[in-house]
């Protein structure tokens, strides 16, 4: 395990996965359907990662395909905004098209509307994640989505590959969306396999349960996961908190309650203020706690990217709030 821990104090992060553009009903509370207005932003959980890290004074560059259209160049401009590197964001042509999300920031009947027609990040090559110098980063972090279609499935473990040739560790958030997977079978099975060759594992207990093939043993899952040596595995339970399994032990942390606006976007505010929290130096416990904060910012404010936290914002938030529940 300190092996990990000291590549993620490096604070430099290579991240693989989409950006799309979100574009959520204003004013908070207005149903999709009823709304006047919308305000548009940056949105995939990989590039909401990216924007996040940044946002707590990471480095993040962000691997994908953008379409070479208003839409694809609105994330590049998006990402620059935050502070993201997008040298190695290739923009393609002709049919390929960047990933839209259209939502509401409101919890009843929540509704998220997410077009994935001809899903352009799913087009990223062999030659495209070979063009970054991965020796000049601490760790590489992939969301799940990009094992779902080829060729990117076939890139992102290449791109494993390019990692574990220079020695840097591989994180993994499972992010299983059923959507954009051709059967549930095909899902399970390479999203295993990228579990398998992952230094450091977040899902919730419903994704480890997919994982395992049974609901009931998602966290018998993650435990097996967690038997290697070197490897922490991140077990989200909701409102339940989580547990954190690393060299033999599990750690029971809980959540910060709020009055959320929306359930999305939590997952990737969690997995930027985790690393985020390793990197300066915390401990596991207080780094996942820090992350859990991260997430609920998130819920209880319109929009994902916008809604990041700074670490001004982050430390505000922890002095002021009365603490986690209990784990």
């Amino acid at each position: 395990m300190n092996a990990l821990i000291d590549a993620i104090r490096k604070n430099s992060f290579l991240v693989f996965g989409r950006a799309g553009m979100d574009m959520f009903a204003t004013p908070e509370g207005t149903k999709s359907e009823h709304a006047e207005s919308f305000r548009a932003d940056l949105g995939g959980s990989s590039a909401n990662i990216c924007a996040g890290l940044c946002k707590l004074g990471a480095e993040s560059a962000l691997v994908t395909s953008v379409s070479d259209d208003a839409v694809g160049r609105f994330c590049l401009n998006r990402l620059r905004h935050y502070g993201v590197d997008t040298r190695y964001i290739r923009s393609i042509g002709g049919e390929y098209r960047t990933s839209l999300a259209v939502y509401e920031s409101c919890i009843e009947d929540f509704q998220n509307v997410i077009y994935r027609n001809n899903a352009v990040d799913f087009q990223v090559t062999n030659e495209d994640v070979d063009q970054p110098d991965y020796a000049a980063f601490g760790a590489l972090i992939t969301a799940g989505t990009v094992f779902a279609a080829q060729p990117s499935r076939g890139s992102t473990f290449r791109a494993f590959e390019n990692a574990r040739k220079v020695g840097m560790p591989v994180i993994f958030d499972i992010d299983y969306r059923p959507y954009s997977w051709v059967s549930a079978q095909d899902a399970a099975e390479v999203l295993s396999r990228a579990g398998d060759e992952s230094d450091l594992i977040v899902g919730n207990d419903e994704e480890f349960g997919f994982m395992a093939g049974d609901m009931d043993k998602g966290l018998e899952k993650a435990r097996e996961l967690a038997r290697r040596p070197g490897r922490i595995v991140i077990y989200k339970m909701g409102q339940h908190g989580a547990i954190t399994l690393a060299d033999g032990q599990e750690i029971r942390t809980g959540i910060y309650p709020v009055t959320a606006v929306k359930p999305n976007g939590a997952g990737d505010s969690f997995m930027a203020g985790l690393l985020a929290g390793l990197a300066e130096g915390r401990d596991l416990r207080e780094a996942v706690l820090r992350g859990s904060a991260c997430a609920s910012i998130v819920v209880s404010q319109p929009g994902c990217a916008p809604a990041m936290p700074t670490t001004a914002e982050l430390e505000n938030f922890l002095a002021t709030h009365p603490g986690p529940t209990a784990a």
